[in-house]
């Protein structure tokens, strides 16, 4: 099988964690892009939960998918229109002349990074980015998503920003534009906050905060949030190549994007601590499925948000062990049970939507690239460190003799960094 993705896709996806958001406004911290779109996608998660609850599977998975490809297609077209503040984006947007005018700027600047997934999700793309207005089911949940997201950073900066006269009009329009996203199942939640389906979307977006490689100097920095958003956007890309039914590359995305859930709690630790030695990682392995039953799961059921619960049991692998498992849920006499499988099994019979398939090597292969692009692009940026020249080697050692992880051609990705 031969390998459609490029580097220069995976630098594409990345260059959100260069983009500065609220850059005309005091802030406390730096507030990037690809922490707001992991967020962002965290609701569209949770909302879904919610809408789906009593679709059929064929309406859920089209559904879903529909939502996360658009959520990459927005995600793309911002990295473009970054300059643009937004309310000058919304009164372009406002004007469906003017916006396809921009749109029709825009597209060509993605093209030639895009284009190798093929014609099909060009036109897919196309076709979603020139539709301004807001009317489909998946693009509502975006917008919802989207406006959470957002009014979430703005309550970070607001005390900071006590004197600017343009704060209560900001405020506002974020409130009034989700009211009017109300009928969607979850907004209100949200918007109460007095709840625990709302707390756990807010102490989501508490991963902002804390940064990769702490002790490292790089450029740029990355947070565990922003983090999770590159895995779960390599994940759906790498997903489809490999051929994944829709249940197992949503799967594999969301997985992604949940990933490093438990360093809410623990805070990140590098690699080379959890490796040193096999009790070490065993046991902070085990802390870290305590506190996240405590902290996360015992309130989520307690709060009436049963469904969550289970499925970021399944996504995090809890039952067999890690998120990097390949397995499957299967009908049995005690109900649905959980299933390790083979990558020979999931890639051929486990392969099917009513499996609910969840790869692990592949969703591994994603998390080592992530970090690859980041320590590659730290040094391309004259961060001469040896902790970054020593993850970069080590990453392509693991995979100098295992070329090929479910038919995606990694060693010769790796070697287009050369």
């Amino acid at each position: 099988m031969s390998t459609v993705i490029r580097k220069s896709l995976l630098q594409l996806v990345f260059s959100g964690a260069f983009m500065k958001r609220w850059n005309d406004r005091l802030r406390p911290m730096e507030l990037m892009e690809v922490d707001k779109q992991a967020h962002k996608m965290i609701v569209v998660w949770m909302l879904l939960s919610r809408v789906t609850k009593d679709m059929d599977m064929q309406e859920r998975l089209k559904l879903v998918d529909e939502t996360i490809e658009g959520g990459l297609f927005d995600y793309f077209y911002r990295l473009v229109i970054t300059d643009i503040k937004p309310p000058v984006f919304y009164k372009i947007k406002a004007n469906r002349e003017d916006y396809q005018k921009l749109t029709q700027w825009v597209l060509p600047q993605l093209k030639p990074r895009l284009a190798p997934l093929g014609e099909e999700f060009w036109a897919r793309m196309t076709e979603a980015l020139m539709e301004p207005e807001e009317k489909t089911l998946s693009r509502r949940i975006l917008m919802a998503a989207h406006l959470y997201a957002s009014y979430s950073e703005f309550r970070v900066l607001r005390p900071f920003n006590e004197l600017d006269e343009e704060m209560p009009e900001i405020e506002e329009s974020f409130t009034s534009r989700l009211n009017t996203l109300t009928d969607i199942p979850g907004v209100s939640e949200l918007l109460s906050g007095d709840n625990e389906f709302a707390r756990f979307a807010a102490r989501a977006g508490q991963l902002r905060f804390q940064k990769r490689w702490s002790q490292t100097p790089r450029v740029p920095e990355t947070t565990v949030l922003g983090h999770m958003f590159l895995v779960a956007a390599y994940s759906w890309f790498f997903s489809v190549e490999a051929g994944a039914c829709r249940a197992r590359r949503q799967n594999n995305f969301f997985c992604g994007l949940f990933h490093d859930l438990p360093e809410l709690l623990t805070r990140d630790i590098i690699s080379p601590v959890k490796s040193s030695d096999a009790s070490i990682g065993e046991l902070i392995k085990q802390y870290e499925n305590q506190e996240l039953e405590r902290r996360i799961l015992v309130p989520l059921r307690s709060g009436g948000c049963q469904d969550l619960a289970e499925r970021l049991g399944y996504l995090l692998g809890l039952s067999v062990g890690s998120e990097f498992i390949a397995t499957v849920r299967e009908s049995g006499p005690n109900g649905t049970e959980v299933r390790h499988v083979t990558e020979d099994e999931l890639r051929n019979a486990a392969n099917i939507d009513e499996l609910d398939p969840k790869d692990g090597p592949l969703l591994k292969m994603c998390d080592r690239l992530a970090a690859f692009i980041e320590a590659d692009t730290a040094l391309r940026n004259g961060i001469n460190n040896e902790q970054l020249h020593q993850a970069r080697w080590r990453i392509r050692q693991m995979y100098e003799h295992r070329p090929e992880v479910m038919g995606i051609q990694v060693g010769a990705l790796l070697a287009d960094f050369d």
